[in-house]
């Protein structure tokens, strides 16, 4: 804990490379986003999911092949916690009745000594399921919005809130770009749905007060600092506040670390998006919206310097 006693350390003489970083995962993030597109569950997709739970082990891949050709196209097929569970998602038509017959019957044949019993089943309307798609997208833009308002009214300098909502984009696009690589190969499920959203939800609550409290410090700093140039006062700042930064960063870690592990297959999706949301709301605290705050006040003194 020495590192924290009397920190020192130039945050903003790294902001060149840590906007290249930065840049670079955001633009990937996009780039999945849109080249492989979101991988949507039934809650925003439309569809019909079932759990099944065996005696004995079954395969996914064996599963998925035998089902296809009843059900009309590949259904997704995944683990659901133990080898022994298997969760399917497909949007063939039917009733779910109807569906869950035909996969059954698929079941039965396949492994006729090791019986099952269903444990879940769910549908979703396509009307629905778009309806909760666009409230979800309405709701994450209504928080950014919030919090531009909020930062701007609490710290009247538009850059910081710009700062601020630059910083939790950053956090959300990279979460979800995560999301969408893993997509294919995750042992657990990653699929875009609400419980999802109330992990961005969570992230970008999270990530706003870790940089409250950096710009509660910049300022005070301001105030009791007034000759002290801009940068060397947003670093100060920084350093001041790293001790607090880091130790609720690493709790938090800790807590939603111990969730992802034994919550189960159902909450594994929201931790791991909470774990990856914590670090990444820690680093954009310290080093995208400050940066962008010192950025954007340069400019402005630039411009009226000229």
């Amino acid at each position: 804990m020495r590192w924290f006693e009397t920190p020192n350390y130039d945050f903003i003489g790294t902001q060149r490379i840590t906007a290249v970083i930065s840049g670079a995962l955001v633009v990937l993030s996009l780039v999945a986003i849109f080249g492989l597109g979101l991988n949507y569950g039934i809650d925003f997709r439309g569809g019909k999911e079932y759990v099944f739970q065996f005696d004995q082990a079954v395969s996914v891949i064996d599963v998925r092949s035998e089902l296809t050709e009843p059900l009309g196209a590949q259904p997704e097929v995944r683990r659901y916690g133990v080898d022994t569970e298997i969760m399917i998602r497909t949007d063939a038509e039917g009733e779910i009745t109807e569906v869950r017959g035909v996969i059954e019957s698929a079941l039965s044949s396949m492994y006729p000594d090791n019986p099952y019993t269903v444990i879940k089943t769910d549908v979703v309307g396509p009307r629905f399921a778009e309806d909760l798609r666009i409230a979800a997208l309405n709701s994450v833009i209504f928080a950014l919005a919030i919090v531009f308002i909020y930062i701007l009214i609490r710290f009247k300098k538009w850059y910081f809130s710009a700062g601020a909502v630059a910083a939790l984009f950053h956090d959300v696009v990279i979460v979800l770009g995560i999301f969408t690589v893993l997509a294919e190969f995750a042992p657990f499920d990653v699929t875009i749905g609400q419980s999802l959203i109330a992990a961005f939800l969570t992230i970008v609550g999270y990530s706003l007060n870790d940089t409250v409290v950096v710009f509660d410090r910049i300022r005070e700093n301001s105030i009791i600092y007034k000759t002290m140039e801009f940068k060397k006062m947003i670093n100060k700042s920084l350093n001041d506040t790293l001790s607090r930064t880091v130790i609720t960063s690493v709790t938090t870690l800790f807590v939603v670390s111990v969730l992802f592990i034994f919550g189960g297959e159902v909450l594994k999706g929201f931790a791991f998006a909470l774990v990856v949301g914590v670090i990444l709301g820690t680093y954009s605290s310290l080093f995208v919206a400050s940066a962008l705050v010192v950025l954007l006040e340069s400019k402005r003194l630039e411009a009226k310097s000229s």
